[in-house]
């Protein structure tokens, strides 16, 4: 009778469970039971395991195997354990010694002729193996690069199991082809899952001096001057206008002018897109933040997670530490945009199934489109609105109040002038001045939060901005005016706050005054108070 275990990893949205898999061999009827909760993929691994250990010069034990995967309790999936359970077959079996794969953590697939292949979410279950306290794992070399992005963690990456026995047993290790450079690979097919971006409009943020460029926008001051202070204070943003004023335009230039990832918040958007399936080849660890545009027509479940079984990965948690612009916002279902208030507060979604509960992380900046009325030409002077008042009103409140209310920055942009779009001359401020600006304002506002939970001012509750992070004496005399008059809420007066905060941190100034709260509620309610004009003369 023989014994041996070795440990995987199962993957419960981004987090990890460590899995012992245990294999025990007893005299009777060759017979080969898997148990522990598996799942269709996980359950045909018999068969690969089986096909592998025999092709990699292997022999296959012939007496009644049961391989148990535990905590029994935790629903497993996909292939990724199949090189654990060979290791711990063979283990059983005495090809390899038992002590040698005990506290091994192995993550992989095996095809039929024993090569190794790679398998999505590599880097959240090597996160998860480290906090558990394990310090070896074996990957397919493919995913060596992901897996090495988790400190203290001794990486080693195999092509095949006839490698990996050979490093267990000292043996030498035997050459395996590797694939010719600018030839397609079939190994890495398991990484990419078709379809799995392609209804959120998934793109990673440009590089510097890279993509689409403010330069381009023409005119549109008060627009460009929201974008910015959004991308300082990762504040969420409304631009309101009728159709071809720039909206758009304006939304793909948000993520240029963003400053690049911190080390920790790369690899929570790394291990999101990884466990997505939508990990580019060859880039481990992604830099920039991600931008996600999806159709109107998307489902709840494409937008806030979701999916058979576990839940997968949404558009809301593939934009973590980017931008969510939701172009024609009017056109998505009513449903699906008030699912957006609880990560919009909390920063995650709770994604509840049959299968379990996963809690994906969700903190982005949202950025919405909307059309005046149904036919876009509601506010144009001479320009022939057709749509009935009646239209107009139920196109408006599609957009809910609650979700308005979590809007810090509403912005009305106006068609482009005849004098803007033609005597431009390239003299539009460019991505790179705004981005300068933008990495100094959130430097400021860093400083100032060190020691705290919050990094930047959108973050930071009403509560301390109130008492612990005072504005000047008198600032806030026109924002409790509007309070009093019931236009604005308790919730949006904080809000004001958290824009004036970034407005001074855009000019360099130590609190925010009078003139940064004017120009918060200018941004906040859409009514002209000239606070934009005085902001230009100021820093002029």
């Amino acid at each position: 009778m023989g014994f041996a275990r070795a440990c995987s990893v199962a993957l419960v949205g981004v987090d990890g469970v460590v899995v012992e898999v245990q294999a025990d061999l007893e005299p009777g009827i060759a017979a080969f039971t898997l148990v522990g909760l598996p799942d269709k993929s996980l359950i045909e691994s018999r068969d690969r395991v089986r096909a592998a250990v025999v092709n990699s010069g292997a022999e296959w034990p012939q007496k009644k195997l049961t391989v148990g995967l535990s905590p029994a309790s935790v629903p497993k999936s996909g292939s990724g354990f199949d090189l654990a359970v060979a290791c711990a077959v063979l283990g059983a079996a005495e090809r390899v010694d038992p002590k040698e794969i005990a506290d091994l953590v192995l993550i992989g697939e095996l095809g039929l002729d024993g090569r190794v292949r790679p398998v999505r979410g590599i880097l959240p279950a090597v996160l998860a193996a480290a906090e558990a306290g394990y310090s070896q794992v074996v990957v397919p070399e493919q995913t060596a690069g992901e897996a090495s992005l988790v400190p203290g963690i001794s990486v080693l990456g195999v092509r095949s199991l006839r490698q990996l026995i050979a490093v267990l047993t000292g043996e030498p290790v035997p050459d395996e082809a590797a694939p010719v450079r600018g030839q397609p690979d079939s190994m890495l097919a398991g990484l990419m899952v078709p379809g799995a971006g392609a209804g959120t409009g998934l793109a990673l943020g440009p590089g510097p001096g890279a993509g689409p460029d403010l330069a381009d926008v023409a005119g549109q001051p008060t627009a460009r001057k929201a974008l910015e202070v959004a991308a300082a204070g990762a504040h969420h943003l409304l631009l309101h206008g009728p159709p071809g004023a720039g909206k758009t335009m304006l939304a793909e230039r948000l993520p240029a002018i963003l400053p690049p990832l911190t080390r920790h918040e790369s690899l929570e958007v790394t291990a999101v897109h990884s466990v997505a399936g939508i990990l580019p080849p060859g880039e481990p660890l992604i830099g920039t933040a991600p931008y996600c545009a999806p159709h109107h027509s998307a489902t709840m479940q494409s937008l806030v997670g979701g999916g058979n079984g576990l839940p997968r990965p949404g558009a809301v948690s593939l934009a973590h530490r980017g931008v969510l612009f939701l172009d024609e916002a009017p056109e998505f279902s009513v449903r699906v945009l008030d699912a957006l208030r609880q990560p919009l507060e909390s920063g995650h979604v709770v994604v509840a199934r049959s299968a379990g509960v996963v809690r994906l992380p969700a903190r982005f900046l949202m950025v919405l489109a909307a059309n005046p009325c149904p036919c876009g030409r509601h506010t144009m002077n001479g320009s022939g609105c057709e749509c009935p008042p009646s239209a107009v009103r139920r196109y408006q409140a599609r957009l809910s109040g609650p979700l308005l209310d979590r809007v810090d920055l509403r912005v009305e942009v106006e068609p482009v002038r005849r004098s803007d779009l033609m005597e431009q001359g390239g003299a539009g401020e460019s991505s790179a001045a705004v981005a300068v600006r933008v990495r100094e304002g959130r430097e400021r506002a860093a400083a100032r939060l060190a020691g705290t939970p919050w990094s930047t001012n959108s973050e930071v509750p009403g509560h301390e901005l109130r008492t612990r992070w005072t504005a000047a004496p008198g600032a806030l005399a026109a924002a409790e005016r509007d309070m009093e008059r019931g236009l604005l809420t308790a919730r949006g007066l904080d809000r004001v706050l958290r824009v004036a905060w970034t407005v001074a941190d855009l000019a360099g100034r130590d609190r925010p005054g009078a003139q940064d709260v004017g120009l918060a509620l200018q941004l906040r309610t859409g009514v002209d108070r000239g606070a934009l004009l005085a902001a230009g003369k100021d820093a002029g």
